[in-house]
């Protein structure tokens, strides 16, 4: 039996894809989905497993349900091509999928831009503090968003496991903007398609109180400048997306 599965969904990530793979060489099954992959990604990937397969998907939460479906493992740890298993989150994972009776775990994360930890202010659809990483299969359902989709969890939830997840989520403060820039024509498509009565003054309103969770209650302040910049970036985004949704 598959006791499990470790599900990584990427689009051309030749640069980083053998990182992730190398902490996760202690799952039973490795599966990979290619989503418009043309660079040489595939050739890394079939180092390491031959359940891989290759799509295109234009929604998010759509590829992420397909490889959880491909999964065959009792337990599924889903992770990302920037992120890395430390041997003490890869030891606490193995303990926890042998003794819980529980449906799916939160897993911490530590956010880095470039080879820096930060620590405070992340959220608002920029970094995350904390994701349901671990679950029984079938126990996760993603939305129909292309950016950031909803997540439904089924069953029960166990404790947060207390090793975190190494999540290399910006170069530099450009590869910050430039997800700003990504996500925000992701999500200004989402608002086309689904009509959302969405207004300019609601999201103007919205860059107070985003600035204002991520530098103040999430304390990015304690990062100054960077704390100020992921603020800032967190509090345009729903402006930036609706002004391209208008568009």
């Amino acid at each position: 039996m598959i006791e499990l599965s470790v599900l990584i969904v990427i689009r051309n990530e030749e640069r980083q894809i053998e990182e992730c793979l190398k902490t996760i060489s202690f799952a039973d099954e490795i599966v990979v989905i290619l989503d418009k992959c043309n660079d040489g990604s595939e050739k890394i990937v079939k180092k390491y497993t031959s359940s891989f397969y290759k799509g295109d998907w234009n929604i998010e939460g759509d590829r992420r349900n397909f490889g959880i479906n491909k999964c065959k493992g009792k337990w599924i740890l889903e992770i990302d091509a920037d992120e890395r298993v430390s041997k003490k989150l890869k030891k606490e994972i193995k303990k926890i999928i042998q003794i819980s009776s529980f449906d799916w775990h939160q897993i911490q994360v530590k956010n880095y831009l470039g080879k820096k930890i930060i620590n405070y202010g992340w959220g608002a659809y920029f970094g995350k503090s904390a994701y349901a990483g671990l679950f029984k299969n079938k126990m996760k359902i993603w939305g129909k968003q292309r950016v950031h989709p909803k997540i439904k969890m089924l069953g029960n939830q166990g404790r947060t496991l207390e090793n975190k997840l190494d999540h290399y989520y910006c170069k530099n403060i450009y590869d910050l903007f430039k997800k700003l820039n990504s996500y925000s024509n992701a999500k200004a498509i989402d608002l086309r398609n689904t009509n959302q009565n969405e207004t300019l003054n609601r999201n103007i309103r919205r860059i107070f109180s985003r600035f204002w969770k991520c530098f103040f209650l999430r304390k990015g302040y304690k990062e100054k400048e960077i704390g100020f910049t992921i603020a800032l970036v967190a509090a345009i985004y729903p402006l930036l997306s609706f002004l391209k949704y208008k568009k």
